[in-house]
């Protein structure tokens, strides 16, 4: 596929609840990307941040219109690929499973536990080539030591540099039974909606790519249910912070990964049959 030029991006933000746009992107240019799996959330804003070519998606399209399950995750990672991007940082509002991992805190997870339910359609390999991806380490490890060091350097910002985010189908939460499974039986620090097939598609499309969790609150195992309100409370002030680290990460990205931490970008080579 032919992109023009204005439509070329290095970089890819991935917006999640609460992040619906970049306003310090400069010279942007809106674009409809057409991709075999149909439309992407929204269309795609591709603009010039800290001397860098950066596309921006919002997850679940521009006001929230998309449920986590619903989201075409296919026709998003395809549409970045195919703008030219090569790192993928995905931002995404969480609940948190610990006591030390607070609500306004950030976590860069390294790994995941999927608890979805089939809905979602998990790979582009459907027949004819069959590829069995691994993802014993399913997040670029490059890619998060950078995400890491650049939280640090925001004051009042706490960073949690490793945990394991579980992925429910949504959209409703947890009950307390099953928060108190994810958390003392499977040993998951965080858990979200959208993480899946996200990371899996960014993997068979051989992208750099990480995840910052922003914990918007407790789930319920610390026993006062969770309500939209409070959610969305602190969303805001999470989104603030990202709007913060994001021209960070920009500048901090290099132009190609250490394949000495990351095999992102190789990921097919011994997957293929």
């Amino acid at each position: 596929m032919l992109v023009e030029p204005r439509a070329r991006a290095e970089i890819a933000i991935i917006g999640g609840s609460g992040l619906y746009d970049i306003p310090e992107l400069r010279n942007v240019s809106e674009h409809k990307v057409y991709t075999p799996y149909g439309e992407p959330s929204d269309k795609i804003i591709v603009g010039e941040l800290e001397g860098r070519r950066v596309a921006f998606l919002p997850r679940h399209g521009k006001g929230h219109r998309i449920p986590p399950h619903r989201v075409n995750y296919r026709a998003n990672i395809w549409a970045i690929k195919s703008l030219g991007a090569s790192w993928v940082v995905s931002f995404a509002a969480v609940g948190s499973l610990r006591e030390h991992i607070r609500p306004g805190d950030f976590v860069v997870p390294d790994q995941f536990i999927d608890m979805t339910k089939g809905v979602r359609d998990f790979t582009f390999f459907e027949g004819s080539v069959v590829a069995h991806i691994s993802m014993a380490d399913p997040f670029c490890e490059h890619l998060r030591r950078i995400i890491i060091e650049s939280a640090k350097s925001i004051p009042g910002l706490v960073v949690h540099g490793r945990g394991t985010y579980i992925c429910i189908e949504g959209p409703r939460f947890s009950t307390r039974a099953e928060s108190r499974l994810w958390r003392d039986v499977f040993g998951a620090d965080i858990i979200g909606m959208t993480l899946v097939p996200e990371v899996n598609l960014a993997c068979e499309a051989q992208l750099c790519y990480a995840t910052v969790a922003m914990v918007t609150d407790y789930d319920v195992w610390a026993e006062k249910p969770v309500t939209a309100e409070e959610v969305v409370r602190v969303m805001e002030e999470n989104t603030i912070k990202a709007r913060k680290l994001i021209p960070l990460l920009i500048k901090n990205i290099p132009e190609k990964p250490d394949e000495r931490m990351c095999s992102c970008c190789r990921s097919l080579e011994t997957a293929l049959i």
